[in-house]
């Protein structure tokens, strides 16, 4: 059974005047920059956009703290120095055609849709689907897609893309996932072993997936990217 969020999301009549601002500004002065995140575009996407705005409405209080937040039973919205990290790994281009699986209530779309030409933004849950749509209408953000399916197909309708962003932990990616990365196109995802994990970049060259490790980094893994149970006799 699914966790209703649009019943307790309530949208600010004027974003730009929140009393969050501040508190966005301290997020990217003291836990994204000295991360090492200096991309210019990435900084201001994130200055941008209302973090508040894509959590439930009970837990804005805590939208800019440096950790993870719950948005529903088993999903949430990472750390935003573990984000700001993946996305300035993804070296987003003006041009991408960008697909960020696991949207959630939106926030990783939003940020990307300042960077990119297009984001397809898939989630399966369908109320965090419908508070993310919420808040790009709010936003205006028009060059985000949403879409709802399983996580782990996908979404080859729209395929391929130039960059996709797993916005959670994977313990193993699926193939069908890798199929939909154009040529050049970048994947990242924080690959998970247990309670640890770390930040992969997975390139496509010549059509064979080439992957690295980036940085340490942990969150909790998205539906349909767990690994298969081993077989026991």
């Amino acid at each position: 059974m699914q966790h209703s969020v649009m019943g307790r999301l309530t949208m600010s009549s004027d974003i730009a005047s929140d009393g969050f601002a501040q508190a966005r500004k301290n997020m990217v002065d003291c836990q994204v920059r000295p991360s090492d995140v200096t991309r210019l575009s990435l900084i201001d996407a994130m200055m941008w956009a209302p973090r508040e705005i894509f959590v439930p409405v009970d837990r804005r209080p805590t939208a800019y703290i440096g950790e993870a937040i719950a948005l529903t039973k088993g999903r949430f919205e990472l750390d935003p120095r573990v984000f700001a990290k993946m996305a300035d790994t993804a070296q987003p281009r003006q041009t991408d055609l960008a697909l960020v699986i696991g949207s959630g209530m939106g926030y990783a779309a939003a940020v990307l849709s300042k960077m990119v030409a297009t984001v397809v933004a898939l989630e399966e849950d369908e109320s965090l689907a419908a508070a993310g749509r919420t808040a790009f209408s709010e936003l205006e953000a028009n060059t985000v897609l949403s879409e709802t399916g399983p996580l782990a197909q996908g979404c080859p309708a729209h395929a391929p893309f130039d960059l996709i962003f797993i916005n959670g932990g994977a313990e193993t990616v699926p193939t069908a996932i890798y199929d939909q990365l154009a040529e050049d196109g970048r994947l990242v995802s924080i690959k998970m072993n247990g309670d640890v994990g770390r930040c992969e970049l997975s390139v496509k060259i010549k059509g064979i997936i080439g992957s690295r490790p980036v940085f340490d980094a942990a969150a909790a893994v998205l539906p349909g990217f767990e690994r298969p149970a081993a077989f026991k006799f």
